[in-house]
């Protein structure tokens, strides 16, 4: 009974967070200084005004705002988010062409930011106080300060540009057929996307794995452990990563919608087509039906996503599975 409510709220939650994030995007885009057709058209545009205007009510431009969100609800409700004025394409068709590329960039990027800043974490609450823990501290806050645009343009620079190590941008080599792009083609064009990206939940989760060891070393079944003749290696293998693993994993699931946030900018540094690239081409063309729809996958996505791993939590511990369920 208990999992019923739970499933129940969770829906009525995430149709009012719908509702609300339909009418706010709806008014941010709406009153957006860009006219959608200009942008469509182009400023040196020849066209006629009677050209013009056809334009304008096919798309429904000139219809009054609360108009326009009605029709495009209901719409919505059918199915149909409309069409792009950017890539004159449906709606649905572009978001779901976009975000395969997005999705595997994000579940790269969190893998890695995850694997790469427990182990760091680790070595730097083993060290604690040491040099190299200093330098990690440093470094990791500096990484949670710096802009991700910032980031991008830096490894981009760097290993693109100087070093040649890398494609400046793009998912696969230009001029090359698509029957002809090989997995390594997709994988060497991820990587620098995928190591910005990164940096955005590295330095957290490494800080939380480093504190949650320190605080699980000076417990008191650590000094118990000690006593009976357990060395730093036992310690670390058999108590601490036992003890910090669900705690960082779960710190880790919660940083998934952070990246799906700064997934905008370092698509757009690296020209790599995904969601987040189709949400700047759509916002400078004031493509409403386009930043709309992004608006609402956005929100079920990472709606979803928090969901999920929340029942995951509960597989994963007991306690937090009732805890979940009697909220």
């Amino acid at each position: 009974m208990n999992r019923i409510k739970y499933i129940g709220s969770t829906f009525l939650r995430m149709l009012s967070l719908l509702i609300a994030v339909s009418i706010l995007s709806f008014i941010l885009v709406t009153s957006s200084p860009i006219d959608p057709l200009t942008a469509y058209v182009g400023t040196e545009s020849t066209l006629s005004e009677a050209a013009k205007e056809e334009i304008a009510e096919h798309w429904g431009l000139n219809d009054p705002p609360v108009t326009r969100f009605i029709t495009w609800g209901k719409n919505v409700l059918q199915g149909d988010l409309g069409t792009s004025i950017t890539f004159k394409q449906p709606v649905k068709t572009v978001i779901l062409e976009r975000f395969k590329y997005s999705i595997v960039l994000m579940l790269v990027a969190w893998v890695f930011s995850g694997v790469l800043g427990f182990i760091i974490g680790i070595l730097a609450g083993v060290y604690k106080g040491s040099i190299f823990d200093k330098i990690i501290k440093i470094f990791c806050l500096a990484l949670q300060s710096a802009p991700t645009f910032w980031i991008g343009l830096l490894v981009l620079s760097l290993f693109a540009v100087k070093l040649g190590w890398f494609p400046i941008g793009l998912a696969a080599p230009m001029g090359k057929l698509s029957s002809d792009i090989t997995i390594w083609d997709r994988i060497y064009h991820l990587i620098l996307p995928a190591l910005t990206l990164s940096v955005l939940s590295i330095g957290k989760i490494t800080l939380f794995t480093r504190q949650k060891l320190i605080e699980i070393m000076n417990s008191d079944f650590i000094l118990f452990a000690k006593a009976r003749g357990e060395n730093t290696a036992q310690l670390i293998m058999r108590h601490g990563i036992k003890n910090i693993a669900l705690p960082a994993i779960t710190e880790q699931f919660a940083s998934f919608s952070e990246l799906f946030g700064g997934i905008a900018l370092a698509e757009t540094v690296f020209s790599y087509p995904g969601l987040g690239t189709a949400t700047t081409a759509a916002g400078l063309k004031g493509d409403v039906p386009l930043l709309l729809g992004i608006a609402i996958f956005s929100a079920i996505f990472v709606f979803v996503g928090n969901f999920i791993a929340n029942i995951l939590y509960g597989v994963l511990d007991p306690r937090l599975k009732e805890e979940g369920y009697n909220a």
